[in-house]
């Protein structure tokens, strides 16, 4: 028995006669949150560079996966091999440059060609997809501004080149700045908001997803501001009771320890 068969045999018992209460009440829309949980895991494990994490929390994705898989074929709406030999199908479709005869030169040729057929796929009776149906709308907004951009690229309905986008980033931070001048939150929203969206694109342009860059300095901020509470605690003081200057100095310090 393979360990996919070992983990699918598992579930069964789980959801079989005699088998786990809790499991058995559960359903895909009650597991969504613990789904979204793991996925979160999963991916500190992985940008936290640890192996071993990553194997674990890889193991609790695919459990609950296959568990999700397993309510399906339980209300008989379709089976985990159904998913997989579509995923299977997909994949070779969507590849013709690999499985097929198609050639593509460049990148961005390749990703053009997987949104025509992406599209072709989507299309319906009532015509064909638009270049956002597919979008999610449950992304996290960061993530939904960088695939926003990125699908109108394919396109070229984009900045003709980085210095265009630079240029709009100034214009954007400026009506930002007369918002607030004007004192105008409802434009300051809109104008900040403006303004983030511009900077998720110049940072595409450079290879930079906005999402996984501000993960990284949520992740920097929080390392050296717990080092510099325990520095504080180590000599005594309480850091609520220090000046700003006092803080900024334990900070610094902290950082050239990095």
């Amino acid at each position: 028995m393979d360990a996919f068969d070992n983990l699918r045999q598992v579930i069964a018992r789980l959801l079989g006669p005699g088998g786990c209460p809790w499991d058995q009440e559960q359903t895909p829309p009650s597991l969504c949150d613990h789904l979204i949980e793991e996925s979160y895991e999963l991916v500190d494990a992985i940008r936290a560079g640890s192996a071993d994490d990553a194997r674990e929390e890889l193991g609790d994705l695919f459990f609950l996966l296959c568990f999700i898989g397993a309510c399906y074929e339980k209300q008989q709406d379709f089976t985990l091999e159904d998913s997989l030999q579509g995923i299977a199908a997909k994949m070779i479709r969507r590849h013709p440059h690999v499985f097929g005869d198609t050639e593509v030169r460049t990148q961005e040729e390749l990703l053009r060609n997987w949104e025509r057929i992406k599209r072709a796929e989507k299309t319906t009776e009532h015509g064909p997809a638009g270049l956002y149906d597919s979008l999610p709308p449950g992304l996290p907004p960061l993530l939904k501004a960088y695939r926003l951009h990125a699908k109108a690229s394919r396109i070229g309905f984009t900045w003709p080149d980085t210095a265009a986008v630079e240029a709009k980033l100034q214009e954007e931070w400026s009506e930002f700045r007369q918002a607030v001048d004007q004192q105008d939150a409802a434009a300051m929203e809109q104008e900040f908001g403006d303004y983030l969206y511009t900077l998720v694109e110049l940072g595409r342009r450079h290879g930079i997803k906005a999402n996984a860059a501000l993960d990284l300095a949520n992740q920097r901020f929080l390392r050296r501001f717990q080092a510099m509470e325990t520095l504080a605690r180590e000599r005594g003081l309480a850091l609520d009771a220090l000046s700003l200057a006092e803080q900024d100095a334990l900070w610094n310090e902290i950082k050239t320890l990095e």
